[in-house]
């Protein structure tokens, strides 16, 4: 079971994002904060699997949370949900430390699967975001990247992670089981030398069609 605390000021997205939890057989809130203060102190007592965190509250916002948050716990895992999709947002939380980033009109399947991955270890954002990310990485100078040899299977994957797609969107866009996908995006990472899905998605946009 995975355990979530939930952190927004408005209580109607509490509510709503309680109901979408709890529908499911694996997750479990264990806990609600109104603020910042309240989240970190929530988080100390209750020691959470996950932090879902909006940003714009009153108080201590969702950054400073966040960086209080981690700054109790380098392996807490914080999840951005938030309205604001632009970089004085986006920035601000990665450097705190948040592990993935999602805007409120996200799908509810994308969400609670970002949830059960973030605890895995992924990094997650929106694709929009992804995007970015990998736009503001490709206009950075940086060293020749090596191109490994990938199977048509695997270059296939590196394409759909590129597009900010999750395991169960590529496992039905190739007609794969979700566990074959997870194993072929282990094998990326590793024959890639990256450690995340960014860094990953940043690789692709600058081998893949050379």
């Amino acid at each position: 079971m995975i355990t979530v605390l939930l952190v927004d000021d408005q209580r109607l997205v509490r509510a709503g994002l309680r109901m979408l939890i709890e529908d499911t057989a694996d997750l479990a809130v264990v806990g609600e904060a109104a603020d910042g203060v309240e989240a970190v102190r929530l988080y100390a007592e209750l020691a959470p699997d996950l932090v879902v965190m909006d940003l714009r509250m009153p108080g201590l916002d969702g950054v400073a949370a966040t960086r209080q948050i981690l700054a109790l716990s380098p392996r807490a895992k914080v999840l951005v949900l938030t309205t604001f999709d632009d970089d004085e947002h986006l920035f601000p939380a990665l450097s705190a430390g948040a592990a993935g980033y999602f805007v409120k009109d996200t799908e509810p399947a994308v969400l609670l699967d970002a949830i059960r991955r973030t605890v895995d270890g992924d990094l997650l954002f929106s694709p929009a975001l992804l995007r970015r990310l990998v736009d503001r990485a490709l206009a950075a100078p940086s060293a020749p990247v090596p191109t490994p040899d990938l199977t048509p299977r695997e270059l296939d994957v590196l394409r759909l992670v590129a597009q900010g797609y999750g395991n169960q969107e590529i496992a039905d866009r190739l007609h794969l089981g979700v566990s074959t996908v997870k194993t072929h995006i282990a094998n990326l990472l590793g024959k890639t030398g990256t450690d995340n899905r960014v860094r990953l998605a940043v690789y692709a946009a600058e081998v893949i069609d050379r």
